[in-house]
């Protein structure tokens, strides 16, 4: 596994090791040692799959109680994927990083406690398939709006069309309105 820093400190690109002939591949996605020998100790809670469609996005969303950490990537299809630096004292606050998952390159981002997150599926549909450190906590996620000005976030929109949102990301949070987290 490869482990690329990425411009906001603490989160990591990930390249993992594929091997492949004509009956398929095989990959490892997930060993702890080798995790923990990159200077990665983590305990994982809970293991997320969600299926969309093209033009979805999903987020930002992040949780003020039981922060998670979660180790992200498309199994099926291509997203852009994209974190935001919400740690209050951070000299990155506010700061976001995206880059391309899909099931061509494999790759992962591992995005730490302290970010929010969201992505936009850009192929016909997207298997997004994500590790998480604490349980969801419903009473405490929010949602940052995806087009809020001051992140200015450059998502890849299909003809420059509106992504399709849930109620809740259409009636998210401004990044000023935001909470901070520790």
């Amino acid at each position: 596994m490869q482990f690329d820093a990425t411009p906001l400190p603490g989160v990591y690109l990930l390249t993992p090791k594929v091997f492949g002939d004509e009956r398929g591949f095989f990959m490892e996605s997930w060993n702890a040692e080798v995790f923990r020998e990159a200077g990665f100790d983590l305990h994982f809670v809970q293991d997320n799959h969600s299926r969309s469609a093209r033009g979805i996005l999903r987020g930002l969303h992040y949780q003020t109680r039981h922060t998670q950490g979660k180790l992200v990537r498309a199994t099926a299809g291509s997203v852009f994927d994209v974190a935001v630096d919400l740690r209050r004292d951070s000299p990155t606050l506010g700061q976001w990083y995206g880059v391309t998952l899909d099931d061509q390159k494999r790759q992962m981002l591992w995005i730490p406690p302290g970010f929010a997150h969201g992505f936009y599926v850009t192929s016909e549909s997207a298997d997004f398939q994500y590790k998480c450190t604490a349980p969801y906590d419903p009473e405490s996620e929010i949602s940052i709006a995806w087009d809020d000005p001051d992140l200015a976030i450059d998502w890849p929109l299909l003809d420059g069309e509106t992504p399709s949102l849930s109620a809740k990301d259409r009636e998210a949070l401004t990044f000023a309105e935001a909470p901070r987290l520790a």
